[in-house]
């Protein structure tokens, strides 16, 4: 409880401007990052400047700023400051902590996901082609960044018809007996069985690395001649084939759309701002082709000028990701050669950022503005739609306030065996993929099937964690609704756990299939009242089917990964120093994995390949475990 005192000085205290004109006397005219708080201690805003002192001197200014940024001074409570040799330490540190820390006054890039590449495996006598996302540490050569899965999927499979590459794993590679399925359709060479010798193998590996290095020019007239030449020897099966391959090099050509001709390495990013949103339409163009575009929109605000979105995303966005050589822009960006050399010194190599006046990259990003301003009209037009739906649920349930975060649950499972939990959250801007969580389920004392004590143990897991990491609900991670799949009992479930928890003000229903589990005739159940429905016709049942249905798909898809992972699992999966060779000639000998478990250490060093070091280190796992 606060004392008179503590009052009296809060009070008093220096507020604004004057706060921040007290830290003039101890800044010197270095470089660095400044952070603002307020009261709570919480960041407003984090920013980087060449000359700390003339920067901070502009806060200190009473007028002369716009709404905004008077907003944020008037707020300001105290400031944080870290000095650094460079500007272009202070600009990459800056961008870093606006992403860790979120503030509320700077521009946010919200959708910041990894985007997938294509590898092509060094580590193989017999290298594989597929997706990749994530960390590039396997051996092999990348190719990418591609916009979306769904064009790595859809480039990968014409290059599968065209170059006849394996993408299955090694571990399957090596268990083959006879061709797959992908021979059978002509997708592969099947070099797992010895269709295909290493040398004319690797041929068609560098042909599909000239593809994707866009050097497939001549690739095409080989292809034709051998056609032509299959013919002619009347091998019309392998003519036909061949045939397919070049139909199926076309089809990729065509599918990309734009090829510039000048542009050989470069995200060309184009923005459109309208009503106080911005968003930003981001083309990859690698080896003069178009490997796909992705929209974004960042957190902006209407008195928040193009170079300032801009410049915050190109920061945040390539804080994570390698930089292709040209970042060629729509708008200019502030301190743009400051920002290209931090890029460059981060990426090891020049980078350039260019703002096109005429020719191919001019045409290149007006055709990005025209798809950013296309994009951000539809998502104006399905937030207000989103928006009209919100109230409506709002009204539906008898919420005090129209739901900004509603988090759906469901959980997946056969009999009670590999039991998921999944949440998905759905808000004004539609549904949050990005939010979306997955649970498996741990609780050994569960009765199989028992799905009360599934959804317990997932809101207790999920609640512990937001009251650990966010107990002042300042984050954004707190829900307003909770919609829970299931009738009264598992509503009286979550409201029994959340009650224990001490987090009693989160409205909760559940939905449950009405008469003859007939969808459009669902009740609602909330507690201590009557259950109830909504009108056939009415768009917010359709909306709340539609969140349903979205947790429901959340949960089996994440079931079904589950369950694949453990039909393929054995016992020998985990034992140190056991590959795939040795383990088919365990399984070859023994017939088992439990019968290798029961093995003697003699019998194991009679198998072929097992050597009495690896014997002994079979035998000591098998009888720690148990």
């Amino acid at each position: 409880m606060k004392s008179e005192n503590d009052e009296v000085e809060a009070k008093t205290a220096p507020l604004g401007h004057q706060v921040i004109e007290g830290y003039l006397r101890t800044l010197d005219s270095s470089p660095g990052v400044y952070r603002m708080l307020d009261a709570d201690h919480n960041v407003l805003y984090v920013g980087k400047a060449r000359n700390l002192r003339n920067r901070v001197s502009n806060y200190a200014r009473p007028h002369g700023h716009s709404g905004r940024i008077a907003r944020m001074i008037s707020e300001t409570s105290q400031m944080m400051f870290l000095t650094t040799r460079t500007e272009t330490e202070a600009l990459l540190l800056e961008q870093n902590l606006i992403k860790q820390l979120k503030p509320r006054y700077n521009v946010l890039l919200r959708d910041d996901k990894s985007f997938p590449n294509i590898l092509v495996t060094k580590d193989h006598s017999f290298p594989a082609i597929t997706k990749h996302r994530g960390a590039k540490k396997r051996k092999g050569s990348y190719y990418g960044p591609f916009a979306s899965a769904g064009n790595v999927n859809s480039t990968l499979n014409q290059l599968q018809k065209i170059f006849l590459l394996r993408n299955c794993s090694d571990n399957d590679f090596e268990g083959r007996t006879r061709p797959c399925l992908q021979y059978q359709i002509k997708r592969c060479t099947a070099p797992c069985v010895g269709k295909i010798s290493k040398e004319d193998y690797a041929d068609l590996v560098a042909d599909a690395e000239k593809f994707l290095q866009g050097k497939d020019t001549g690739l095409q007239q080989k292809l034709a001649k051998d056609m032509a030449a299959a013919a002619d020897a009347m091998e019309f099966e392998r003519a036909a084939a061949i045939r397919d391959r070049i139909r199926a090099m076309t089809s990729v050509q065509t599918a990309q759309g734009i090829n510039p001709r000048t542009v050989s390495e470069a995200d060309i990013i184009g923005l459109h701002m309208e009503g106080g949103q911005a968003c930003v339409q981001v083309f990859f163009i690698r080896a003069n082709q178009n490997w796909g575009n992705r929209d974004f929109y960042p957190r902006a605000g209407a008195d928040i000028d193009a170079a300032e979105v801009l410049g915050a995303f190109v920061g945040q966005f390539y804080d994570q990701k390698e930089p292709p050589r040209q970042i060629i822009l729509s708008h200019d960006i502030d301190d743009r050669e400051l920002m290209a050399e931090a890029l460059g010194e981060k990426a090891g190599r020049k980078i350039e950022i260019l703002l096109p006046q005429r020719g191919e990259k001019a045409e290149l990003v007006a055709g990005a503005v025209r798809n950013a301003r296309e994009s951000l009209g539809r998502k104006m037009s399905e937030s207000a739609a989103q928006g009209r739906l919100l109230k409506g649920v709002a009204t539906a349930f008898d919420l005090k306030a129209v739901p900004e975060r509603i988090e759906v649950y469901d959980n997946s499972h056969i009999q009670g065996a590999h039991a998921v939990g999944a949440m998905i959250v759905a808000g004004p801007e539609g549904f949050v993929k990005s939010q979306y969580r997955k649970f498996n389920i741990r609780g050994d004392d569960l009765t199989p099937g028992d799905d009360f004590g599934m959804m317990k143990e997932v809101l207790k897991r999920r609640f512990s964690r937001l009251l650990k990491e966010d107990p002042d609900r300042t984050g954004g991670t707190w829900p307003d609704l909770l919609l829970i799949d299931g009738g009264a009992g598992q509503v009286s479930a979550v409201h029994e756990i959340m009650r224990e928890m001490g987090v009693t003000d989160i409205a909760m229903v559940g939905i449950a299939k009405g008469v003859d589990r007939d969808q459009g005739k669902e009740e609602f159940y909330r507690v201590g009242q009557r259950p109830f429905a909504l009108q056939r016709n009415d768009p917010v049942l359709y909306f709340i089917q539609r969140m349903r249905d979205e947790a429901h798909r959340f949960a089996i898809g994440t079931h079904r990964a589950k369950r694949s992972k453990a039909i393929g699992a054995t016992p020998l999966d985990d034992v140190p120093n056991v590959g795939a060779t040795r383990k088919r000639a365990l399984l070859a000998h023994f017939g088992s994995a439990k019968a290798v478990g029961r093995a003697n250490l003699a019998d194991l060093k009679a198998v072929d390949g097992i050597s009495e070091k690896v014997a002994q280190t079979i035998y000591d796992y098998f009888h720690e475990q148990g």
